[in-house]
């Protein structure tokens, strides 16, 4: 297979020699002898079978002052070469559509292409081989450096105008396929007609083609190295694609999206995010709400743009986090196997709709974070898997290839075009659509190499262990680069195991990640909740051994997705006893979450009190909300999301031992647990406190760390969220009385299956 690697390489416009050599000079190519074209080239691009398109088809010199342009039109009756004012007409030199055109020049002869089609229309056209590579050697060494943007600036589809003349650039790495060919509704999907140059020294082939504008839907044809001619493949770097079950990729370009958010940005990236108050909503775009008179349709991005945020808004959250809006073949799968990577799902909307999306979230004050799959993809034909015909995006052996619990490839990291393809997708969803954050999905099976496997069914390391080096590499650089390019951004690990330094950073041997999902706390406490109030006193060391590791990591608490699938149930229909107790236990828990040290998440439908298990296919239930016991639920969540953003003591220590001072964690036999948060400056301290049974305790004294007036910010036992409004009216002044090894104390009534927050006011 002749190749074309650096003949075009620096070079832009027309092409200015025929063939894929520089090898000649081109004093001595003007007086070569005269050169036919041999059958076997023709034949060969008749079956799509030739790797070096370019030395056989556009303008190649022939002799002297002769040249030849050499084309494909399968469509065509006869067709034109327009040249300097004249029409030369082509001889058709296959019968399927294979033409010659000779024209007398002492130059490259610039041309255009008149094509008469069978039904006498005729139409002008410009010749996709009379056009030079636009790549740069520089860009294609640059595919391989992990956290390089180099990926989707020079892959992909893109826009672009060379000559005056616009188009599409097509870019595609498959440094072992035979030969690749764009093909799409311009070309009758026909492999023959767009056949690409190849850059052998990084494997990418490469097609400018002019006259092509956004819309178009488009794949790559494949001939693999054994000859095959592979499943039409999608582009891993589209930006765009068709709404599923379709499955072709769509021009759509890169340009930047008209964003009015500059003043967020400029916000964002002057906090650290440690210190601000961070609650998430996490989001299923496809079943937050759906239009049940229009066939239970989803809502469009511009919908939810106009009822999502400004709920979000009101509710107090801080950020949107978005279940996987990658596109994605199989509804079921929640977005988790993702295809086009590079790509808004097009369920809701075009590219420019999820970004106009974005920058109403950001207009509102709201972030908006994305749950990221870089641990494993799915096995669909026009995906990734065995792109070129061989195992190249994921490792050849399924002992470290193939996902047995998800019946998924997983990317083998240690191939760096892989891992600078994927941190360049960390980068574009931050970088070109403003995103605020990601959630990377399923840390722990890209860390361990026999993550879920059993003894035999994993290939150690270089040292005999189970760490995943490779993945180690890639998940350090990708948030080294992240927070370099996109400042004020969290990565957020969604981590289950004991791995040390998830959050910390790379320079200290940590992984990088700004956060990590506290699983531990999650699964304690649940478990801690959903027993029956008499037998909690043989759990209490649920509640309290979370904070033996609070901080040694930068925690999110999550109560996310996971929790209310797969048979689990709603967290409502966890909590044990009556009807009355199921609420009231709830709201004691979410108490207890606000008031505890870490960032909070929270799946939709939880805030008012979700009944059923979720379902991907159906609406939340909004019509619970007409019961006031589910309001009350989301009534508290409000109340709590807004007294968390604005108590300091609540927020600014949220991942420091410093910012937190137990009070009561003995009294197990009653299920009252108090702790004190401390802000930055003096006298900045909330005192929670949390009692798990069914028994008002009247007259609890509990140590405080300062004097001064305690308010009763937020009880969740009150009647306004549908409690039996025991309390406090109001507050307590703290008295100088010594307990719990603090100075001062407050004697309180405290309501059953209810939490109290109390901010000192001085």
């Amino acid at each position: 297979m002749m190749g074309i690697d650096e003949t075009f390489a620096g070079k832009t416009g027309r092409i200015s020699e025929g063939s894929g050599s520089t090898d000649v000079p081109p004093v001595a190519r003007s007086t070569a002898p005269e050169v036919s074209l041999h059958p076997d080239a023709v034949a060969a691009i008749m079956a799509a079978n030739h790797g070096d398109p370019f030395s056989v088809l556009g303008p190649h010199q022939v002799g002297p002052g002769s040249w030849e342009v050499r084309v494909v039109l399968p469509e065509a009756k006869s067709a034109n070469l327009l040249v300097g004012g004249k029409r030369i007409p082509f001889e058709r030199k296959h019968p399927d559509g294979f033409f010659v055109a000779r024209v007398p020049s002492e130059g490259r002869p610039l041309y255009e292409l008149s094509v008469e089609f069978w039904d006498g229309t005729e139409r002008s056209r410009h010749d996709p081989y009379g056009f030079g590579s636009s790549l740069q050697q520089h860009d294609i060494d640059a595919l391989r450096e992990i956290g390089s943007d180099v990926t989707y600036r020079i892959l992909g589809a893109q826009a672009r105008t060379v000559d005056g003349i616009a188009g599409f650039r097509f870019a595609v790495w498959a440094p072992n396929a035979r030969r690749v060919s764009v093909v799409g509704d311009f070309n009758g999907w026909d492999g023959r007609r767009h056949p690409m140059r190849l850059w052998q020294s990084g494997g990418i082939w490469e097609l400018f083609v002019p006259g092509l504008t956004a819309g178009a839907h488009y794949k790559f044809e494949i001939r693999g190295a054994d000859g095959t001619i592979l499943p039409l493949k999608a582009d891993p770097v589209a930006f765009a694609a068709q709404k599923p079950p379709e499955t072709a990729s769509v021009l759509q370009g890169t340009s930047e999206p008209a964003w009015h958010d500059e003043a967020w940005m400029a916000r964002r990236g002057a906090k650290d995010p440690r210190h601000v108050p961070i609650s998430i909503y996490e989001v299923h775009l496809g079943s937050w709400a759906r239009v049940a008179e229009e066939g239970n349709r989803y809502l469009t991005y511009q919908e939810l743009a106009d009822r999502l945020i400004p709920y979000v808004k009101d509710m107090g959250f801080t950020h949107i986090e978005m279940l996987p809006i990658t596109e994605f073949p199989f509804d079921g799968s929640w977005g988790y196997q993702p295809v086009s990577l590079f790509a808004p799902t097009s369920r809701f909307g075009t590219p420019d709709d999820f970004a106009a999306f974005v920058d109403a979230a950001h207009e509102a004050g709201i972030g908006v974070m994305l749950d990221w799959v870089p641990g494993h993809f799915p096995l669909d034909a026009h995906g990734l898997g065995q792109f070129d015909g061989t195992h190249l995006y994921e490792h050849a052996d399924p002992r470290q290839g193939f996902h047995q619990d998800w019946g998924t490839y997983i990317y083998n990291f240690g191939r760096t075009e892989v891992s600078s393809f994927l941190a360049a997708n960390a980068r574009f969803w931050l970088e070109h659509y403003h995103l605020d954050g990601l959630r990377v999905d399923a840390v722990a099976s890209m860390l361990y190499l026999d993550y879920s496997r059993r003894q035999g069914e994993w290939i150690p390391n270089q040292y005999g262990g189970n760490e995943n080096l490779d993945a180690i590499h890639f998940l350090r650089k990708t948030n080294e680069a992240t927070y370099a390019h996109a400042p004020g951004t969290l990565t957020v690990a969604e981590e289950s195991t004991s791995w040390p330094g998830v959050s910390h950073p790379t320079y200290t041997g940590g992984l990088g990640f700004g956060f990590k999902w506290n699983m531990g706390w999650m699964h304690d406490t649940l478990n801690f909740v959903s027993k029956e109030t008499i037998h909690r006193r043989y759990h209490h060391h649920d509640l309290t051994f979370g904070l033996l590791y609070a901080f040694s990591e930068n925690f999110i608490l999550p109560l996310s997705h996971d929790e209310v699938v797969h048979g689990k149930g709603s967290l409502l229909g966890k909590m044990p006893g009556d009807r009355w107790q199921k609420f009231a236990n709830l709201r004691a828990y979410y108490g207890f979450m606000w008031g505890h040290p870490g960032k909070k998440l929270l799946f939709m439908g939880c805030e008012f009190g979700q009944e059923k298990e979720w379902n991907h296919n159906q609406s939340l239930d909004w019509h619970l909300l007409e019961d006031g016991m589910h309001q009350g639920v989301k009534d508290l969540i409000r109340d709590l999301n807004h007294l968390y953003a604005a108590t300091p003591a609540l927020h600014t220590r949220d991942t420091e031992a410093g910012g937190f001072q137990w009070l009561v964690a003995d009294d197990q036999d009653n299920s009252v647990i108090a702790w004190a948060r401390k802000g930055r400056e003096a006298g900045e301290v909330a005192v929670v406190v949390a009692n798990f049974t069914a028994v008002p305790r009247d007259g609890y004294r509990i140590g405080v760390p300062e004097a001064g007036f305690y308010r009763e910010a937020v009880n969740s036992d009150s009647e306004r969220y549908g409690g039996s409004n025991i309390g406090n009216m109001g507050g307590v002044h703290a008295e100088a009385i010594e307990s719990h090894g603090q100075p001062y104390s407050l004697s309180l009534t405290i309501p059953p299956l209810a939490t109290m927050i109390l901010v000192r006011e001085g």
